[in-house]
């Protein structure tokens, strides 16, 4: 059970990027699309899905080098990307005046962008769960569900919620950084 909450709050804290997109591209309109919004969720969520099985397999070339210090790795690749979003959240405004593309490339090209991080916590993943389609999975629902949800508020509310969700995924990745440290 503690394994399985360890990965919903990694998909959360994850998922916050793709949900700070979301409500960005949300803005964009001024009415709810549920087609673009599902598309939008699809990918993303998808992205969020792929890069950590591709961190995955490249962690399990290494694995028995650095099984050793997994703790340690751990620590500091959660705590470099959670430390990356808190930075990240502070620059928003100067992204922001960019507009939001709406096609099929550009999405694409977003959810690389948000994923990148999803990566490097797959190598993390493979260092300490057996259970990686479990938490892939994990982490491409949450991320679907929270850029859904991201899309749809930001039809309704604009920008007020960006950077305060990408400063809440940092922090929760550098707890769970620390928790790996300490545990």
């Amino acid at each position: 059970m503690n394994e399985l909450f360890t990965i919903l709050l990694i998909a959360v804290g994850l998922a916050m990027d793709a949900f700070s997109v979301s409500v960005a591209c949300g803005t964009v309109y001024k009415r709810f699309h549920f087609p673009h919004a599902l598309r939008l969720a699809g990918i993303f969520g998808f992205f969020q899905f792929a890069m950590p099985v591709i961190g995955w397999i490249c962690g399990l070339t290494v694995k028995r080098y650095i099984s050793p210090y997994q703790h340690w790795a751990g620590f500091l690749i959660l705590t470099a990307i959670g430390c990356k979003m808190i930075y990240e959240a502070f620059k928003l405004e100067e992204t922001e005046k960019k507009p939001m593309a709406e096609s099929l490339p550009a999405l694409f090209t977003l959810a690389v962008a948000t994923s990148i991080d999803a990566l490097a916590v797959g190598l993390t993943i493979s260092l300490v769960t057996s259970h990686i389609w479990i938490a892939v999975a994990g982490i491409g629902v949450v991320t679907f569900m929270l850029s859904f949800a991201g899309f749809y508020m930001g039809t309704r509310f604009g920008h007020m919620f960006e950077n305060k969700t990408e400063i809440f995924g940092g922090a929760v990745l550098i707890i769970l950084g620390i928790k790996m440290l300490l545990h």
